[in-house]
């Protein structure tokens, strides 16, 4: 058995949001802990994580409080890595593929979306980017999917927990019209994303398969996350 596992998170992080699907994919006994990223207590960074960022893990050790880590615990941190070190501690959950070219497809698909998708994603949200790069990058991911059904290599895997996070407050932002990009867009994006129909009729399935996942659902707190986008981006049209 995996020895103590205590994951230190935010609700609102995205990057958070993969390591605690991987666990609940995994069905492990874990230790949560919230970090107010706007108000990170004093001992976050010289006990957990040098770079006082989330996800990251306190792993073995004895029992101690979560907010007073055991010295003699392995401190891990980012996202992927960590994703990956679970799917290693729970191999009966199957999330990384045991057939190598599998494997590095998920990786492939993994690295897409931090470099095709998120990328588009946010500057369109910030009114930096236009709505074609981001259907761009969609169509990048589209093309790799297996075609009529199935997530991003067939099973869910790795590949999978990298790119639902992103996606659901992706819907958020679309589905409540919040960011600088032109008013009145963001359902209409989501309608082209996620109706079924049309260019991205494969992508859209997927897309509501992840959001569908009893693993997803248990990490996501949609009001919570409606509401901070709400305060963060909603005045992006109209700044003071």
């Amino acid at each position: 058995m995996p020895d103590r596992i205590t994951l230190y998170t935010a609700k609102i992080c995205p990057y958070a949001q993969r390591t605690e699907i991987a666990l609940h994919e995994a069905k492990a006994d874990f230790v949560r802990h919230e970090i107010d990223l706007q108000n990170k207590p004093e001992w976050y960074a010289p006990k957990v994580n040098p770079a006082s960022k989330v996800p990251a893990i306190a792993y073995g050790g004895p029992e101690t409080p979560s907010d007073d880590p055991s010295p003699q615990s392995t401190k891990l941190a980012e996202s992927l890595i960590l994703v990956e070190f679970i799917a290693d501690l729970f191999p009966s959950a199957g999330l990384l593929p045991s057939d190598p070219v599998q494997r590095a497809r998920a990786r492939f698909f993994t690295d897409a979306v931090g470099t095709k998708l998120t990328p588009a994603w946010h500057a369109y949200l910030q009114g930096k980017g236009s709505v074609d790069a981001l259907y761009d990058a969609i169509a990048f991911l589209q093309a790799l999917l297996p075609p009529g059904d199935g997530f991003a290599v067939g099973a869910y895997s790795v590949a999978d927990i990298a790119i639902t996070p992103f996606l659901a407050r992706a819907r958020v932002a679309l589905l409540h019209d919040v960011g600088a990009y032109p008013e009145g867009e963001g359902k209409k994006v989501l309608e082209t994303l996620t109706g079924g129909e049309g260019k991205f009729a494969r992508f859209g399935k997927y897309f509501n398969d992840l959001l569908a996942r009893e693993s997803f659902k248990a990490t996501f707190d949609e009001a919570y996350i409606a509401e901070r986008y709400k305060a963060r981006f909603g005045n992006l049209r109209n700044p003071q």
